[in-house]
């Protein structure tokens, strides 16, 4: 379903412009913040589809940000995807207690990312795909 609203939060500009670019052009809205506490304001007023954040952070790291958003009962069902270069097993289950649904690794993998976040979103909906 194109046009979904994909929030993309993380502190290196060009991480967000090269995220940001790919999922544009997969007809995705994107919305970016660059630390958590810059997305925790965004999200007063947005209700993204998925959001996709950095776990290496100044301010407020993935990590919480993830264990606020999941206190939000606006965004119990949507998709919290990891994207860091946390390449490591531990990395991986300690994202996972924070409250994120999965975990994309860094460098973006160019070809597949688009398709790794459609399997996200559809996720959601899993009656639909059946």
């Amino acid at each position: 379903m194109a046009g979904e609203t994909i929030l993309i939060v993380d502190d290196v500009p060009v991480n967000l412009k090269l995220a940001g670019a790919i999922l544009k052009r997969e007809g995705y809205t994107i919305e970016t913040a660059e630390d958590g506490e810059q997305a925790l304001e965004k999200l007063r007023t947005l209700h993204p589809d998925l959001i996709l954040s950095d776990i290496q952070m100044p301010v407020i790291d993935g990590f919480e940000l993830a264990r606020r958003v999941r206190q939000d009962e606006r965004f119990r069902d949507t998709p919290l995807v990891a994207l860091t270069a946390l390449a490591l097993k531990a990395g991986e289950e300690r994202a996972r207690e924070a409250g994120f649904d999965g975990y994309l690794t860094k460098p973006i993998d160019t070809r597949t990312m688009g398709l790794r976040v459609r399997e996200y979103l559809d996720r959601r909906h899993p009656d639909l795909y059946s």
